[in-house]
């Protein structure tokens, strides 16, 4: 079989390996249909940020299962999965009180041990969740990056008629806001520097879009007054400059839920601290995406939107190539954050 193999200096290849066997009762292996490049994956790539190297990435995947371990009752082979890539251990306090996205005796499929840049992979049965008829593995793919967003949601209690605030309006940020919808809120506004991003926004279902980079915070604070109660505001771009924003954008009494990865340091000055204070804003840290029932409701309500028709992905894909043509557009990428999501199709 075919693997995509990301080498130290940030070059990738194709190398050709055997597929692997079952050596565990409680794994099954998995022929991958559709692999999505994270943002996350960026670094791992081109700025030796993975655990070691030569490494196979990998972990917004989709698959079909056709193999079974001699311990698998819960899939039949031809069933139709999307991969969870976390594996915690279910056995320390965290895991024990269900928060399985603190625990710390973890693995990861496609960072610390193998993933779906490959024909096929072996996972353990807790890394598969099986896809409801109806739900495609193109849209498989696209669970993981979607339950980062649902996670927040849920930390801060749903967003039920509430005025939902989405600072960055990149695929998460724009999975995130189309869940929101799905989820009863009382509108959604997105937030980013990009006007085709905020022009998609709007198509996919945006109440109202701002440029930040042409209106200053109190202007965009000002534009948001009316509907400045039960707000929830998302941050998911990742930068120091886009947590401000959200602090000084947010309404009185505001959540904040803080989704993305920070890659550099954040200073708040005294007045931006001071807002937290005399604006009573609650701040929510989000990681990971991950809840009881395993692997959470995250997931069910996703695979319920999807089931729904209420998500909608053709715009937010950048690219599907085989393996030529994937490592193609990410090698053209040379680090830069990509601009919707690039995918392997492994048919």
């Amino acid at each position: 079989m075919k693997v995509i193999l990301v080498n130290e200096g940030g070059t990738l290849s194709i190398k050709d390996i055997p597929v692997p066997k079952i050596i565990s009762p409680d794994q099954i292996l998995v022929k991958v249909a559709y692999s999505g490049l994270c943002g996350s994956d960026i670094p791992r790539i081109f700025h030796h940020g993975a655990h070691f190297y030569p490494i196979t990435l990998g972990h917004e995947f989709s698959g079909v299962v056709t193999e079974l371990g001699s311990g698998v009752t819960e899939f039949e082979i031809g069933d139709l999965i999307s991969c969870a890539p976390l594996l915690p251990c279910f056995a320390c306090d965290e895991c024990k009180k269900h928060y399985y996205s603190l625990c710390k005796h973890y693995t990861f499929v496609g960072s610390r041990i193998t993933g779906g840049f490959a024909e096929y992979i072996l996972l353990n049965k807790k890394n598969a969740f099986k896809l409801p008829k109806g739900v495609t593995l193109l849209q498989g793919a696209f669970f993981e990056p979607m339950t980062v967003g649902m996670h927040a949601i849920l930390l801060a209690g749903g967003c039920q008629d509430k005025n939902v605030v989405i600072v960055g309006g990149g695929t998460i940020g724009l999975l995130a806001m189309q869940c929101a919808k799905a989820m009863g809120a009382n509108t959604v506004t997105v937030l980013d520097i990009n006007d085709d991003r905020l022009l998609l926004a709007k198509r996919l279902g945006a109440d109202q879009v701002y440029n930040s980079k042409d209106l200053t915070a109190d202007e965009i604070y000002q534009a948001l007054s009316i509907n400045r109660f039960d707000q929830l505001v998302l941050e998911t771009a990742g930068s120091p400059i886009t947590v401000k924003l959200a602090i000084e954008i947010a309404g009185p009494r505001a959540q904040i839920g803080l989704v993305g990865t920070l890659h550099n340091d954040l200073t708040l000055s005294e007045k931006i601290f001071s807002l937290i204070l005399r604006k009573e804003l609650q701040i929510l840290g989000s990681w990971m995406n991950y809840s009881a029932p395993w692997p959470g409701k995250e997931w069910q309500l996703v695979s319920q939107f999807f089931v729904e028709g209420k998500i909608k992905l053709d715009e937010l894909v950048a690219g599907i190539g085989d393996f030529d043509s994937f490592i193609e557009q990410v090698t053209s990428l040379n680090g830069r954050a990509m601009n919707g999501k690039i995918l392997l199709n492994c048919n």
